[in-house]
């Protein structure tokens, strides 16, 4: 067992794999028609750990808190963890729970870790585990825990009594006490203490001896890696769930990570999203957890959720096995005439209602009447409840599914600041663009009639969309330009239940088979959005489809539109016309276009693109830029679409005081370069046999990369 101081399902394509083609022929073009197979979807399944499972009433020393304050009576319990049932006892004086110091998190790795390729240690010890514990511990603050951690022992029965404050098993304490797949180390553990069936002859055992205990830390997070069952399901990379919960205020103390090796990628491209999954990882042992939200308190310290007297905990689900919110922390709405095809439907939603964030989901989305953030209701256990809905909150980090370009939003934080264990830094979150600002429409209502109301209206639908993806493949630009994207809209083998089926009528889709036409992320209420998606050949990720990311550059010679992947980098529309490449013998036109990844400048009053080694001046929103350029052996022949200047260069223009220039007429052709072929005479008299050169890569889209827990 080694100290550290200072999780998670990989991204798995869902809905369609698409091999793409291009066909290589003299003056000739063929299409190679496209393969499309289905694979299936994997969900975060966040395996909670059920209310027998966690150990109560570690005692710790917070700082500030007088011994008066920490009150413990004598109680037994037949299943559970025995408390004083006096109301004074589940309540702190408020400057007793003020967060002051931030979080302080201790990694303990169980050796496992140090049995994982050097490649994958390295990446997991110096990257990945640092950044994502380094990241809540300047998120989230706490009370400053004084003096040492020791943890309790595990015992083998449920009943346990508490004396003085001190929990007691019945006749004997487990042999071992573990957190995860890690056996927790004697040094951290207290003496064994122990009582007869009746409560009576209470003792500490005398052949155990109290560990050195914890210091400097407010949290204990054990890490394994073993390749477990649960590895095998989804293609977990890693999960994670907390163990142990402190006496005063019942914050979790002691939690555990394990991570998948076979599941583990050390590809660059990967980093980020591996990071961001380990950070949604700790979250749920930290307080996002369906098994925690009974022990949230308010700003005083007082419980949001009533107290049992007898044992000072909140009431079981016996049907759950974990203890039951109430409706101050979780509240069911029925949204009424919820519009789906065909008709209405009643639909049921589980909404987080703590007043943070309450406050924060009416600003994010622009609406005073929204009761509170909605939790997700599909997926099953450990998926429904315990992370936000997919369909208002897509990109949200806790949302159920990995899609692409994961946020730790404002909302979030607002949720563990609302536990009562924690104040937030809102300084940490990242901005959170989808449903900014839509309104109640967007938020209280079906994407059904979001669709619905803004294509009668003439108005954009995203961020939905409701183009089929169909041969050619005709690609987009997700809506804050940072990667090339598709609307995973798709026809699915079977019809959707009358609650998901979204559209009465859709393009080129014969009446009566609507139904089985919907979003790829089940997640998400079935609802198609613009998604990023990654190349894949023999099921290898290849590429992604980010642009800030070098390493998205497709080969030189796969480089058709000419795009340029990296920091600075933005997607840009093509066109309504494939591209096309020439050489003296050969044209080919690639079967996918639609939009690129290129870098572009801000200045003198304009947005310049560059492509290849030109910059192209957009002198109004909507110009076409003719490009007609010479490289790598083939003139390559497409155009790109200027957004507004105010879009990417308003920001920029406005921190110097200028500002973008009115529009104009655009620069004559003849100043950028217009490339020809340079040919030998006899070129174009030769004969050639018609060659197809079919270059397979498969295109998945992340529509839902499982986080594990």
């Amino acid at each position: 067992m080694k100290i550290r101081s200072s999780m998670v399902m990989f991204q798995n394509p869902l809905g369609y794999l698409l091999t793409l083609s291009y066909c290589c022929t003299c003056l000739l073009l063929l299409l190679l028609p496209q393969v499309i197979s289905s694979v299936h979807a994997h969900n975060c399944q966040h395996q909670h750990p059920k209310a027998h499972e966690v150990v109560h009433g570690v005692r710790i020393q917070l700082a500030d808190v007088n011994d008066d304050d920490d009150h413990h009576g004598d109680h037994g319990e037949a299943a559970g963890f025995g408390r004083n049932g006096d109301a004074s006892v589940h309540s702190v004086r408020r400057r007793s729970i003020i967060a002051e110091q931030p979080l302080r998190i201790l990694l303990v790795y169980d050796d496992s870790v140090y049995r994982l390729e050097e490649e994958k240690f390295n990446l997991i010890n110096d990257t990945v585990l640092p950044e994502a514990v380094q990241f809540w511990e300047q998120a989230l603050m706490v009370r400053e825990t004084r003096g040492v951690i020791r943890l309790n022992r595990k015992c083998d029965s449920t009943q346990v009594y508490v004396k003085n404050g001190h929990t007691h098993c019945i006749d004997q304490c487990k042999a071992t006490t573990m957190c995860g797949e890690v056996q927790v180390p004697n040094e951290h553990l207290d003496v064994c203490r122990v009582c007869n069936a009746t409560g009576q002859n209470c003792r500490i055992d005398s052949n155990t001896q109290p560990g050195d205990g914890i210091e400097n830390a407010d949290f204990v997070f054990y890490v394994s890696a073993r390749q477990t069952q649960r590895c095998f399901k989804g293609l977990t990379v890693a999960y994670a769930a907390h163990c142990q919960q402190e006496a005063i205020l019942d914050r979790p103390i002691a939690g555990h990570a394990n991570l998948c090796p076979d599941s583990i990628s050390t590809k660059p491209q990967e980093l980020q999203t591996l990071i961001s999954t380990v950070k949604h990882e700790i979250l749920h042992a930290l307080g996002f957890s369906v098994s925690l939200y009974a022990f949230f308190r308010d700003d005083e310290g007082n419980p949001r959720t009533p107290r049992k007297p007898d044992t000072g905990k909140p009431y079981l689900n016996e049907k759950l096995q974990i203890h039951q919110w109430s409706n101050e922390t979780i509240r069911k709405v029925v949204r009424q005439n919820w519009s789906v095809r065909g008709g209405h439907v009643n639909k049921v939603i589980d909404m987080l209602v703590t007043p943070r964030v309450v406050a924060e989901v009416r600003s994010h989305f622009k609406c005073d009447k929204l009761e509170g953030a909605e939790l997700e209701d599909q997926g099953g256990e450990g998926t429904a409840l315990t992370h936000w809905e997919k369909r208002i909150l897509e990109n949200e980090a806790m949302t159920g599914t990995h899609t692409q370009s994961p946020v730790f939003s404002r909302i979030t934080l607002a949720l563990m600041e609302d536990s009562g264990w924690y104040r937030a830094n809102y300084s940490m979150a990242t901005p959170l663009t989808w449903g900014k600002d839509l309104g109640c429409a967007f938020a209280m209502r079906s994407c059904k009639d979001w669709i619905q109301m803004n294509h009668a209206r003439g108005r954009s639908i995203h961020p939905f969309c409701s183009k089929v993806k169909q041969d050619p493949l005709q690609t987009e630009c997700t809506d804050d330009r940072n990667s090339v994207a598709l609307c995973n809209l798709i026809r699915h083998d079977y019809e959707l239940p009358k609650a998901y089926q979204n559209f009465d009528s859709l393009h080129n889709v014969k009446d009566g088979e609507e139904g089985f036409y919907g979003g790829s992320v089940s997640l998400a209420d079935h609802c198609p959005y613009i998604q990023e998606f990654t190349w894949r050949s023999k099921n290898i990720i290849v590429r992604g489809s980010h642009c800030r990311f070098i390493e998205n550059n497709p080969k030189p010679e796969k480089n058709f539109a000419l795009e340029s992947y990296g920091e600075g980098s933005k997607c840009f529309d093509h066109s309504e016309n494939m591209w096309e490449e020439r050489s003296c013998h050969q044209t080919r036109e690639w079967q996918h276009w639609g939009s690129g990844c290129y870098k572009y400048n801000c200045y003198d009053g304009r947005l310049h693109i560059l492509v290849g080694n030109y910059s192209y001046k957009c002198s109004f929103p909507g110009q076409k830029l003719s490009i007609r350029i010479a490289a790598n052996g083939w003139l390559h022949k497409g155009a790109i679409m200027c957004p507004s200047c105010h879009e990417l260069c308003g920001a920029e223009f406005a921190a110097e005081g200028k500002q973008c220039r009115p529009g104009e007429e655009p620069d004559p052709l003849n100043k950028y370069p217009r490339d020809n072929l340079s040919c030998g005479a006899n070129a174009n008299s030769r004969h050639y046999s018609v060659a197809i050169i079919s270059a397979p890569l498969i295109v998945a889209l992340l529509l839902a990369a499982g986080l594990s827990n």
